[in-house]
C-alpha cells in the first residue's frame, strides 16, 4: 500500500517523463533537419552560448563521458566547425571553441530550434515557465543530494 505522498511522487514520475519525452521529440526532430546529431548540436549550443571550455566543462553541461565527448569533437574538428586551443591555465587540457564557420552554423540554426521549442511550450505562460523552471531546478538539485 502506498501513502497520498508517494501516489503524487508517482504521478509526477510519470508526468515530468511524458512532458519530457514529448520536449525532447520536438528538440530531436528539429536537430535532425540540420543535419547534425544531437550531441554535436548539445556540443555547438553550449559553445555557442557559453564560449570556449574544456572538453570536461562540455561533458558535465551536456551530460557525456569524456570518451563519447572526444570522439564527437574529433568529428566536429574534422567539419571545420570547432578548434581546439591551448588552455594557459593547465597545460595538459585543452580549450574548444567555435570556429567562425561553427558560429555561423549556429547563427543561422538556434534561432529556429529556439522557436521549435517555444511552440512545444507555448501551453504555459512567460509566468507558469518560470515557475516551471524554479519547481524543476529545486527538484533536481533535492533529487541529486539524495543519490
Amino acid at each position: 500500500m502506498t501513502t497520498a505522498s508517494q501516489d503524487l511522487s508517482l504521478k509526477l514520475f510519470v508526468v515530468l517523463t511524458r512532458a519530457h519525452r514529448s520536449m525532447e521529440e520536438h528538440a530531436r526532430r528539429d536537430i535532425e533537419r540540420t543535419g547534425l546529431g544531437q550531441t554535436e548540436f548539445s556540443i555547438l549550443d553550449i559553445l555557442y552560448h557559453k564560449g570556449q571550455l574544456t572538453i570536461g566543462q562540455i561533458g558535465a553541461r551536456a551530460l557525456l563521458t569524456s570518451g563519447s565527448m572526444t570522439y564527437v569533437v574529433d568529428k566536429l574538428e574534422e567539419r571545420g566547425l570547432v578548434v581546439r586551443k591551448p588552455c594557459p591555465e593547465d597545460h595538459r587540457a585543452r580549450y574548444i571553441d567555435l570556429t567562425p564557420e561553427g558560429r555561423r552554423l549556429m547563427g543561422r540554426i538556434f534561432p529556429g530550434h529556439a522557436a521549435v521549442l517555444d511552440r512545444a511550450a507555448a501551453a504555459l505562460t512567460s509566468d507558469e515557465k518560470r515557475q516551471a523552471i524554479e519547481l524543476l531546478k529545486k527538484l533536481g538539485l533535492a533529487a541529486a543530494r539524495e543519490l
